[in-house]
């Protein structure tokens, strides 16, 4: 996961788009937004900008704490 792509998906994109892009991807269309890097990479860089939008939003956290909270249950989910 590149932090600086899930930084500017969050700047750029609100959660519905996002979600209306993973969909796309998921079902083969194209996705109307710009994302760096291949399928997978796309894809995990969206649903991690989902979590930590929605994370943000829910807790009224900033990006910084919502990421490091996203990070810490991938790190727990590999181990």
């Amino acid at each position: 996961m590149d932090v600086d792509i899930v930084k500017k998906l969050i700047e750029t994109h609100s959660v519905e788009k996002l979600i209306e892009a993973e969909k796309d991807l998921i079902y083969g269309h194209p996705i109307k937004i710009k994302i760096e890097g291949d399928e997978s990479q796309k894809l995990t860089h969206m649903l991690a900008a989902i979590w930590v939008l929605e994370k943000m939003k829910s807790f009224n956290v900033d990006f910084k704490q919502a990421l490091l909270e996203y990070s810490k249950q991938v790190r727990e989910v590999m181990h």
